[in-house]
């Protein structure tokens, strides 16, 4: 095989997840997870992913910073920091199959409730607490839990760039603290963290592209796509798993 192809194989992988995640907030590390497993084996592939997500998430951010809803996100952060510590030092002993289809199951039955008005949910502060505590612990513990926060951040009603911008920053901390924690116990190393670089960049570019594409649609469209995409996603990981 060509040495060349694996990298522009992760190159353009980068550039379309970040493309989704840009424009739906979440979805991106499910597409270049297992991208990156194939490529550069299970050990490494969640560390570099962190990178990558981190770069990804930190360009989602900046193109909608000045439009974050910061209360909620605070109250998010706060709640998902300790248990993406937690998380991440339980990372290699972790049952992910089992915890991924868990996960899924919880996504499509919150559209569910959400879409079909099943029951009356209006976000507080404790729910956005407890959220980042599930959506903290899930991340350490199998490398992405984004469509979670991100159903719950599009519970709050936000703008789209809003929502995007809100939901990325709390990502990019989560990403931060499991870095730190996969580096001391993972090595992820020179060639990990330049590869993550690598598909960093990628990131951005399909980022830019995503927020073009949000900043065209109606709320009430957008709305009705992220839903459709989570319940994809959520199909998705409780079928397949890790």
């Amino acid at each position: 095989m060509d040495p060349i192809l694996p990298y522009v194989l992760l190159f353009i992988g980068g550039f379309i997840a970040a493309a989704i995640s840009g424009a739906a907030g979440f979805g991106g590390a499910l597409l270049l997870l297992p991208l990156l497993t194939k490529t550069l084996g299970t050990t490494l592939a969640v560390p570099v992913l962190t990178v990558a997500q981190l770069i990804g998430n930190l360009s989602r951010a900046w193109f909608g910073f000045n439009q974050i809803e910061w209360k909620p996100v605070n109250y998010f952060i706060a709640g998902s920091i300790p248990t993406a510590i937690l998380g991440a030092y339980s990372f290699v002993a972790a049952p992910k199959d089992l915890i991924t289809r868990g996960a899924g199951l919880a996504i499509i039955l919150f559209v569910i409730v959400k879409y079909f008005k099943v029951l009356k949910f209006e976000p507080t502060n404790k729910t956005m607490f407890l959220g980042g505590c599930i959506v903290g612990l899930l991340s350490g513990l199998v490398g992405s839990a984004g469509p979670i926060g991100a159903a719950l951040f599009l519970s709050l009603g936000l703008p789209p760039v809003s929502y995007i911008a809100s939901e990325a920053i709390t990502a990019v901390v989560m990403h931060i603290t499991k870095a730190l924690v996969y580096e001391r116990y993972l090595s992820i190393g020179i060639k990990g963290l330049k590869i993550g670089l690598f598909i960093g960049f990628a990131m951005i570019l399909g980022t830019w592209v995503g927020k073009k594409f949000i900043e065209k649609i109606p709320k009430e469209k957008f709305v009705q796509f992220v839903g459709c995409l989570l319940v994809i996603i959520g199909l998705q990981m409780a079928i397949m798993g890790s």
